[in-house]
C-alpha cells in the first residue's frame, strides 16, 4: 500500500476486499451516493437549484422548517 494511506482507507480496502464480487457494483453506487450527499456543491450551483425549486413553487413556510427542532 502507498505511504500515507490512512487507517480509514485501510479499513475501507479491507471491507471492499471482503465483499463478494457480485455486490461490488452496489457497494460502489452506495459510496458514490454517500460522497455526493456529504460534499457541498459550489454556492452558484446551490443557488441555481434553490431558484429552480422556488420558481416551481417547491417552498415551505419558515415556521415549518423549525418543527421538531428543540432550539432555545
Amino acid at each position: 500500500m502507498p505511504a500515507g494511506i490512512s487507517v480509514y482507507e485501510k479499513d475501507l480496502i479491507r471491507e471492499i476486499r471482503g465483499t463478494p464480487q457480485e455486490y461490488l457494483p452496489n457497494l460502489l453506487q452506495i459510496v458514490r451516493l454517500y460522497r455526493e450527499s456529504v460534499v457541498l456543491k459550489p454556492a452558484e450551483a446551490s443557488f441555481q437549484q434553490g431558484w429552480k425549486e422556488a420558481m416551481k413553487g417547491e417552498t415551505r413556510p419558515v415556521s415549518e422548517l423549525w418543527e421538531g427542532i428543540d432550539a432555545e
